[in-house]
């Protein structure tokens, strides 16, 4: 049931002030004067009609709400709270218990029929950590630049895209946004489930964008067209525990495990290819459960990762450390967590609207790349042509993470142009 202003909660009726300025209606013909928003079941308030969303401002509210991967609740009713009035029937739910959730999940539909174009990003930011200049969860403009955990990876691109939508008619196609709250962790309760939950509805996007930031020295400087996948391994060597004085009473672990982190690190996986950097295995850690000088540990764990192109796949990369792992150490054992599949998403409509919007908008043609991290298309990809593509990534997870605030509206100015052409396709 739809409330006056008066009778909603300190809280929530901030955000709809906060929201006048932040967003457009108009369907005059379907909706009085006043709008009614709903941030989730139950919770409709009633506020004034108001006009196009500023990304910088949404942008500013995602960051003021702490999102800590994996996330939920109030980020979440943000940026519902956003996109109810402009159209998007919206659908949330939480998955999972501690240490992979519970994640929510965000579902926006607006529209009907082709083309169907699709957003995808996430809310949950990393760690802030220490020796910020400021509170990381309250947003602050500094020189230009808004400043907050989240600003670059990637709720700016979120609010970007809300914003960008905000200024669309909605008429013909449709545009939906997937949102989750477990991008930066394993993903176990995020992505992979809202694809589930498209597949039970026999809901397909034609193409998805990406928002994570992949310009490196300047806006619409690299898109993404694929990524590398990623496997974790952890080896552990087994000993027997002793004293340094008597190691005819022990088993050192160590030294085989020295020989298995040697013929790893001698091995070649490839050449890469014309779309690919090569493959590289690095190690990240040994370590062993006792830190005494005087004690032989009674094993010892090395924990490794591979980013690999499309000329590996993750179980026989995880299949050869099990070989090697074997050979160089008795009684050794491997496990594995395997992020994703390397993808490459071919050339097609999605390339051309992307690399022309950018070229309008920022007067320069982007490279298209498959280098850094994974992102959420290696399980996108199962559905359709996926690309990444958003703000300069100098800062992303860093102290004092930041965006221009000249680029984020570029960015809104530049999805505008993307979601204009396919509609208009």
């Amino acid at each position: 049931m739809a409330q006056g202003p008066a009778e909603c909660p300190d809280r929530l009726l901030a955000q709809l002030r906060d929201l006048a300025g932040a967003v457009r209606e108009r369907h005059f013909d379907e909706l009085s004067r006043d709008t009614v928003i709903c941030v989730g079941p139950e919770r409709c308030y009633r506020s004034p009609m108001i006009p196009p969303i500023d990304a910088v401002e949404l942008a500013a509210k995602l960051i003021s709400c702490p999102s800590v991967t994996p996330a939920r609740g109030e980020v979440f009713d943000v940026l519902e709270a956003a996109l109810g009035p402009l159209g998007f029937a919206v659908q949330r739910w939480v998955l999972g218990e501690a240490p992979d959730g519970p994640t929510e999940n965000l579902v926006a539909i607006r529209g009907s029929g082709s083309p169907h174009f699709g957003f995808a990003g996430h809310l949950d930011v990393v760690p802030a950590g220490e020796g910020w200049s400021g509170n990381p969860f309250e947003a602050r403009i500094v020189d230009g630049r808004l400043i907050g955990r989240g600003a670059n990876d990637m709720k700016s691109a979120v609010a970007a895209f809300v914003a960008a939508v905000s200024r669309l008619p909605n008429s013909g196609g449709t545009i939906s946004l997937l949102i989750t709250g477990d991008e930066e962790g394993y993903a176990t309760y995020g992505t992979p489930r809202i694809i589930d939950w498209l597949n039970d509805r026999q809901i397909r996007p034609d193409m998805i964008l990406i928002g994570e930031p992949t310009s490196v020295d300047r806006l619409g400087d690299t898109v993404k067209i694929g990524r590398r996948g990623s496997v974790n391994m952890w080896i552990e060597v087994p000993g027997v525990q002793g004293h340094v004085a008597y190691p005819h009473r022990a088993t050192n672990p160590l030294p085989p495990m020295a020989r298995v982190v040697a013929a790893l690190d001698a091995v070649h996986l490839d050449e890469g290819n014309d779309r690919f950097p090569p493959s590289n295995l690095e190690f990240t850690s040994v370590t062993t459960p006792t830190a005494a000088s005087n004690v032989i540990p009674g094993s010892a764990t090395a924990q490794l990762n591979i980013r690999f192109n499309n000329l590996q796949r993750g179980e026989d990369l995880v299949r050869m450390v099990e070989e090697v792992a074997a050979r160089e150490a008795s009684g050794a054992t491997v496990r594995a967590r395997i992020s994703g599949e390397a993808f490459l998403t071919p050339p097609g409509q999605l390339f051309d609207v992307i690399v022309q919007s950018i070229e309008e908008e920022a007067g320069i043609t982007p490279e298209l790349s498959t280098s850094g991290g994974t992102s959420d298309g290696r399980f996108l990809i199962a559905l359709c042509p996926v690309v990444d593509f958003g703000l300069p990534n100098a800062t992303m997870h860093k102290l004092d993470e930041s965006a221009a605030v000249d680029d984020i509206q570029a960015l809104s100015r530049i999805y505008e142009r993307i979601v204009t052409k396919v509609m208009a396709a």
